[in-house]
């Protein structure tokens, strides 16, 4: 399900080799943790793993647990009782019986998955919770380590089960961004792939409350676009957008219109631009530096980062090993080196140093 399009291991010149090697890099969304693979072995299959990380240059990775996923994938309209893809992969893959039922415990699991491999490789692999841990791993990179930070969010609050009080519960097991919405309406409000289109319920107004008051980051990727506006009225914290594509460039139901990212933009906030078709509608290196640069120009270079959706279900031109690729592109659309920087990562670092709590 999760496929490297074919291709030609991609010529990366040297100025693109040296710069990417200087580079923070980061992306804010893979499902890497849904799927049975040991991360600190190399894989054939999926798109990331530490290995592949590292031979990226990547410094930071969210990884993101899915609880619920609607067979089909429709971007149209979901409903919210839809057949659920995850309850028959927990019981293929053989997940603990807690998780056959609970999307909180599923969510549970996949934490307990990637703190298990930073507890089994310390130096190839740590779980960031705070910003003193996210400036120790940059200064450990800077003297040469390879470690890799891991930062756990939700794709959506389905995982929360209903219940407020397991907000506190995801953050103790080291949660510290939560998408609201995945394919389909949910408790807090409406999906932009779902039925309804409204806004935040009462429900879901006391959930981004508490998540606030716990210092979470809120992801706003596939929330309903009154949701958006509701979440941007609310207080004025910056909000993520961790994987999509601009509706102006790449017209698409995945995408949210060009208004509201400029206004998550106006706020502080952060996009992450995906690297699969429905994101970008042209998967390739080249495509996805087009979206990164009609980005730059609409809102801004400090408001972009990578959004990769790796191991989500996606076709993408290629794995984590190859981001290079990916810095040779931008350079070839004319994007500056600054603005690399920025966009590869630089932004992301500043995002997380700037929201995750101090200790």
């Amino acid at each position: 399900m999760n496929i490297t399009l074919s291709h030609e291991a991609a010529a990366v010149g040297p100025a693109a080799s040296r710069l990417h090697s200087k580079l923070v890099v980061g992306d804010l969304h893979a499902d890497s943790l849904l799927w049975r693979r040991n991360l600190l072995r190399h894989s054939s299959r999926g798109h990331v793993d530490i290995p592949r990380l590292q031979a990226g240059n990547v410094a930071l990775q969210v990884f993101t647990a899915v609880t619920q996923s609607p067979a089909g994938l429709n971007y149209g309209q979901n409903a919210r009782d839809s057949r659920d893809n995850i309850t028959l992969l927990a019981l293929a893959q053989a997940w603990p019986v807690a998780t056959w039922t609970s999307r909180y415990q599923r969510a549970l699991y996949q934490a307990r998955r990637l703190h298990r491999f930073a507890e089994r490789a310390p130096r190839d692999l740590q779980v960031i919770t705070n910003r003193q841990q996210l400036r120790q791993l940059l200064q450990a990179r800077q003297q040469g380590a390879a470690l890799v930070g891991g930062i756990l969010g939700t794709e959506g609050s389905h995982a929360l089960d209903g219940e407020l009080d397991n907000i506190r519960g995801l953050h103790e097991h080291g949660y510290r961004v939560m998408g609201l919405h995945h394919f389909f309406d949910n408790a807090l409000g409406g999906s932009l792939h779902g039925e309804s289109g409204q806004g935040l319920t009462a429900f879901g107004e006391q959930a981004v409350d508490q998540m606030r008051s716990l210092g979470i980051i809120i992801d706003v990727a596939h929330s309903s676009e009154q949701v958006v506006r509701d979440v941007l009225a609310r207080d004025e914290t910056p909000l993520l957008l961790s994987h999509s594509g601009f509706q102006g460039h790449c017209p698409s139901q995945r995408n949210i219109s060009d208004e509201l990212m400029q206004a998550i933009a106006a706020g502080g906030g952060l996009i992450g631009v995906g690297f699969w078709e429905a994101a970008v509608c042209d998967a390739s290196p080249a495509g996805i530096a087009a979206a990164i640069r009609y980005g730059i120009a609409l809102v801004g270079a400090d408001h972009l980062a990578l959004g990769s959706d790796f191991d989500g279900a996606v076709s993408v031109p290629f794995d984590s090993s190859e981001l290079a690729t990916l810095t040779q592109a931008l350079l070839d659309a004319g994007i500056s080196p600054q603005d690399i920087r920025k966009v590869m990562g630089g932004n992301l670092v500043r995002f997380f140093d700037a929201q995750l709590p101090a200790d």
